[in-house]
Parts: C-alpha cells; structure tokens; sequence
C-alpha cells in the first residue's frame, strides 16, 4: 500500500500527473523549438488568467506558424494578437503581442534563437539561468518559475524545481514542502508532472480534498 506521501502522490499523478507543455501539445526535448515554445507557454501562463486559456492561446500561436523566435519576431503584431484572441487570451492581447515580438528579436539578437545558448551562458548556475530568463520581456518571476518548472526533466542542473506555488499545493496535500523533500517523493522524470500537479492542487482547492481522499482509499495506484 505504501506509505501516506506515497499513496498521496501516486493518487495525485494518476488524477493530475501532466504538465503544462504536454496540455500545449509540446513534446519537450532539448532542442530549440520546443524549448521556445515552453518559453512563449511559460509568459502566457505567468498572467492573471485562467491556465486553460493561456494553453490555448500558445496552441493557437502554433497553429499559426509562430512556434520558433524568427517566426514570431516576422509575424506581424496584428498576426499575434489574432492569434492570442482566437484561443481567447484577450484581456492581455496587445501587450503580450509586442512582449512576445519584443522577446523574439532579443533571442535572435544574443542567442540566435537558440535557448540553449542562454543554458550555456549560465553555466550550470540555475541563479544565472534565472537572471538571464528575467531580461525576456512579459517574463517576470512567476514565468521563470514555470518555465524552470517544466524544463528540469531535460535540463538536469535545475532539478529539482518546486517553486512557491508547487509548495503551496504540497502543503494542502500535507506533502513536505522543501523541494528537495518533493524531489525524494518522485523519479526525476517525473519531477515535471509532479510540480504540474502541486500548482494545480494549489490554484483549485478541491483537487487536494479529492486527491487525499483517493488515497486514504486506497485508490492511488
């Protein structure tokens, strides 16, 4: 049966076990396009609005062709803020078209478009990675946070990543909140969908009443 944490977390996997780029239709690897589009969910994700819209919103960006930084930045800005309406991202639209144009011409820039060479520019230093993600424009903390979040399956030095919001969910599942502690619960695989999951607990309290009463039943596995 294992114990309460373990029955806790595989019930809370089984219900709410995926992130947020899988919901994207991203498979992430560490290769330059998917990464860049982890980047665009991760400052949609980090506005006040519901995550299923910003999902949306980054699959509708795709749809439309803009799923690298030079494509983005030759998108035109109407083109953006089309594309962000029709997944129904509306409130934040014409802001987030310029960031996005704005962010995609600064990739390009230092990077040639490539994240890995912001990894590289870190040098393994996960403080560093942060600092550089920051400089992104419409990507402050919380976007760092889920951008991190999601990339430490492929990304080794910032594993593990549990941010506040993962704490929060932790807490109301009555999991330890450390991200080390969090870390020793699951494989590092699964340390993605695990901090998926935490956050989603946190931003809808029923998931935690749901999920401990799976696992007091047993119903975990």
């Amino acid at each position: 049966m294992g114990t309460g944490n373990e029955r806790t977390v595989a019930a809370l996997l089984r219900r709410y076990g995926r992130t947020y780029a899988e919901e994207a239709g991203i498979r992430l690897r560490d290769t330059p396009q998917p990464l860049y589009r982890l980047l665009v969910l991760a400052c949609l994700l980090s506005a006040r609005i519901r995550a299923s819209v910003a999902v949306e919103a980054a699959r509708c960006l795709a749809a439309a062709g803009m799923k690298d930084p030079r494509r983005m930045a030759g998108a035109t800005w109407q083109q953006r803020v089309d594309a962000l309406g029709e997944g129904g991202y509306r409130r934040y639209d014409e802001r987030t078209a310029t960031q996005l144009g704005d962010g995609a011409q600064l990739l390009l820039d230092r990077y040639g478009g490539d994240i890995r060479r912001m990894r590289e520019e870190a040098d393994g230093d996960p403080g560093q990675l942060r600092k550089l993600l920051r400089e992104l424009p419409g990507l402050g903390p919380a976007g760092v946070a889920i951008f991190l979040r999601e990339v430490q399956g492929v990304w080794p030095e910032v594993h593990p990543c549990f941010d506040g919001k993962a704490a929060e969910g932790a807490a109301l599942l009555g999991l330890p909140s450390a991200p080390g502690a969090l870390a020793r619960l699951v494989g590092r695989a699964d340390a993605p969908a695990f901090a998926a999951a935490l956050v989603r607990a946190a931003l809808d309290k029923e998931i935690a009443g749901e999920v401990k009463e799976a696992a007091r039943a047993g119903k975990g596995d």
